[in-house]
């Protein structure tokens, strides 16, 4: 647990910018952001925020409502293109490029960097069409291989063994926890390197979480994972690192274990323990 202040009875207080440095080299790092700041209009929704993500590993955004979460993860596919209000500086690298790069075709970057949303989307078609949607959009693809990746995706994604019989059903048939694994089978048919998830459990009751929740954590042998979340246990209990964000700027990123017991800035704690929203 942190030190504390006898008098004050708060964490010592650290450097802001020391609080969001981890030890991640930028060999291992899927993403590296650097000096993102993005604005809506006038108002700004990420000040300055620099830091790596880690491959092959969960990386957890906490904050309060409004604090940039959903907005960083958005940026990091570029869905902010489709509004025009939105005005970035700084910048986001995958993999050694530059994803605003001049030639960066979007519609691929999106395949490799794939989102799932807080509500269940399937398309209105059934189980096995959903997961085959994004395989005939890039196509080159015989019925058999289709049939093997299509299979492939919904075991990734626990999902197979309860659809398998079923599989020209509706997509709508299937339940609320079902639906979400089904979008996330069809996001793996198409072989992304990134997998972000926006609050992928919190519409879902307790035991399709804990499904979601045991899929991230199997998935990321294969993906480099991003999450936000609200639920600090959940962060806690799946991610490898956490960055803890307050009115767009980056207060503290660390190692789950780490930030949770052990952070560095009174304001870390005092969030984390529920004294501050």
């Amino acid at each position: 647990m942190p030190v504390f202040d006898p008098e004050t009875r708060r964490a010592p207080e650290a450097p802001a910018k020391e609080s969001a440095i981890t030890d991640i080299p930028a060999a291992s790092s899927a993403l590296e952001i650097e000096g993102l700041t993005l604005s809506y209009g006038e108002a700004t929704a990420l000040k300055g925020l620099t830091l790596r993500i880690p491959r092959q590993r969960v990386t957890a955004f906490i904050g309060p409502s409004g604090c940039g979460k959903s907005t960083l993860l958005r940026a990091l596919n570029r869905l902010h293109d489709l509004n025009e209000t939105v005005h970035r500086q700084g910048t986001i690298v995958l993999e050694g490029e530059e994803i605003h790069a001049p030639g960066i075709e979007v519609a691929e970057l999106r395949r490799r960097v794939g989102m799932v949303f807080q509500a269940p989307n399937p398309f209105p078609m059934s189980i096995y069409e959903n997961v085959a949607f994004g395989l005939r959009l890039q196509g080159g693809l015989k019925r058999r291989q289709r049939d093997e990746v299509i299979e492939w995706a919904l075991s990734s994604a626990a999902l197979w063994d309860e659809v398998k019989d079923r599989l020209h059903d509706s997509a709508w048939s299937l339940s609320g926890g079902q639906q979400q694994r089904l979008v996330i089978a069809r996001t793996l048919a198409v072989q992304p390197e990134v997998l972000l998830l926006d609050e992928p459990a919190s519409a879902l009751d307790p035991i399709s979480t804990l499904k979601i929740e045991e899929l991230i954590r199997n998935l990321k042998s294969r993906l480099t994972l991003v999450l936000v979340t609200h639920n600090m246990q959940q962060a806690a209990r799946v991610s490898d690192y956490t960055a803890y964000l307050h009115g767009g700027e980056l207060v503290e990123y660390a190692p789950t274990d780490q930030l949770f017991t052990n952070p560095r800035l009174a304001q870390t704690e005092n969030y984390i323990t529920g004294r501050m929203t």
